[in-house]
């Protein structure tokens, strides 16, 4: 009678043991999750404001877009002075944009490229400068860093109204780069500073596309 008395009261204490146990773990799982829950909106939150989103303020009604070929309206034949001098010509730059801006279209999911005959909206554009401006020099005077704009004229067309949403002129995109390495960075080529440039233009046009108008 003893001993089982003395067994009854181990398991008991036992029990109250485990279940204390178990209750700490319960409220540990429960403030990981309460902690990951606050983590994850304001995370959400802040790259919301930040621009990393793909909420569209354009109406509901607009679904799909057509990206008409860009044009190339560079004028390679004007002669050389000191406010064009950077001025550049790169072939097929024109389809590059194109290709940029329609592939940003689909990552982005607000709107759909399609056929123009099923399109919402028709997105136009010509490119009309390409420049390389020095931006920082070394001590012998030599080009330590370089700028890339790309500047479009670029307009709306409301199918569904047949009329035109909005036109912008002089549109830019660009990017910087090293020509050598430097304390402020790494040298890049001139394609891959040209892919940047056209990745931000890219990313400008549709930004400007989905946002209310």
């Amino acid at each position: 009678m003893g001993g089982r008395g003395f067994s009854e009261v181990t398991d008991l204490g036992e029990s109250k043991e485990m279940i204390k146990h178990r209750l700490h773990r319960l409220k540990t799982q429960i403030t990981q999750i309460i902690l990951l829950s606050t983590l994850y909106f304001l995370l959400s939150t802040f790259l919301g404001g930040c621009g990393y989103t793909t909420r569209s303020m354009i109406s509901d009604k607009f679904r799909t877009i057509y990206v008409v070929p860009f044009v190339n309206k560079i004028d390679v034949t004007k002669e050389a002075d000191a406010a064009n001098k950077y001025k550049l010509y790169k072939p097929t730059l024109e389809t590059d944009i194109t290709k940029s801006v329609t592939n940003k279209f689909l990552f982005d999911g607000n709107l759909r490229p399609t056929r123009e005959e099923n399109a919402d909206l028709i997105l136009r554009g010509e490119l009309i400068e390409f420049r390389r401006d020095p931006l920082r020099y070394t001590d012998n005077n030599e080009v330590e860093e370089y700028r890339i704009n790309l500047v479009v004229n670029i307009s709306l067309w409301d199918k569904k109204e047949n009329k035109l949403a909005w036109e912008e002129n002089r549109f830019t995109g660009d990017s910087t780069y090293f020509t050598s390495f430097t304390s402020s960075g790494t040298p890049k080529s001139d394609d891959a500073a040209i892919n940047d440039a056209i990745s931000d233009l890219s990313r400008r046009i549709v930004e400007r596309t989905v946002e209310q108008w």
